[in-house]
């Protein structure tokens, strides 16, 4: 074997691993994520709706999101950043507490896809045992910050026994300009029975401050929208979602 033939072969690993660790990516993007990977996407039973709040928990905004829900009778999954959980530990219970169902969004909000398979597996083991710890069980779901998920962070989550799951309709409610009625009708352009609504109970981080409150608004009319059109609303464990395959979306 010549030299370069053999600087070749492992170079060729490298490029196939970085490959496998980035093609999940891809799924960020709605129409590819729903065409390719509906289960992914979180479509569920066709008479249910998911509804799912990320980055939280937050004491200035996940309280009355939480008497919101608690008004109107209605359960959520709330995906939790670790070290949320860790600074608010009893917030975190408290989600718990009131019956709705805590999933893993990473131990920082930062893009997975910048790290190495084994920094993702420590950092999504810890964030695993601090929202265990809050939940009282072990969480099922997980969705990576950004909605952007990696090869080594879907292995990550599996091995721990968690399901990733990213959405099928957003608000766009983290943005400085959002309201109401700019979070009801995004979300309405992609809601359908099956599907699942990513909405945010948070104020601070990747978020505008004050931008918690246009979801707050709009989440009344949502779920009026869905009781309209005979939709049942409540978290991922009663949405019906299809067994976890076992490979990561997007290989073959």
């Amino acid at each position: 074997m010549t030299a370069a033939r053999g600087w070749a072969l492992p170079a060729a690993a490298v490029v196939g691993a970085a490959a496998a660790h980035a093609a999940p990516a891809v799924l960020a993007l709605g129409g590819p994520r729903r065409l390719l990977a509906p289960a992914l996407a979180g479509t569920g039973h066709p008479g249910h709706v998911a509804l799912t709040f990320d980055d939280g928990p937050d004491p200035r905004s996940t309280p009355a999101m939480l008497r919101l829900l608690a008004e109107r009778r209605v359960t959520a999954t709330f995906f939790l950043v670790g070290t949320n959980v860790a600074r608010y530990p009893g917030l975190a219970a408290e989600i718990a507490a009131a019956g709705h169902e805590l999933a893993v969004h990473g131990l920082h909000h930062r893009l997975l896809l910048r790290y190495p398979p084994g920094r993702v597996r420590a950092d999504l083991a810890a964030a695993h045992d601090l929202v265990a710890t809050a939940a009282g069980a072990a969480p099922r779901w997980f969705r990576p910050p950004y909605g952007v998920l990696s090869g080594g962070a879907w292995t990550a989550a599996r091995r721990l026994g968690m399901r990733t799951v990213l959405w099928t309709a957003w608000g766009r409610d983290w943005t400085g300009h959002a309201t109401g009625s700019s979070v009801y009708r995004t979300v309405c352009r992609d809601l359908r029975g099956g599907g699942t609504v990513l909405l945010h109970d948070t104020a601070s981080g990747t978020a505008a401050p004050e931008s918690w409150r246009a979801t707050l608004a709009a989440v009344s009319t949502i779920l009026d929208r869905c009781a309209d059109a005979g939709w049942r609303v409540g978290p991922l464990r009663d949405h019906g979602l299809r067994q976890d395959c076992r490979r990561s979306p997007g290989m073959r």
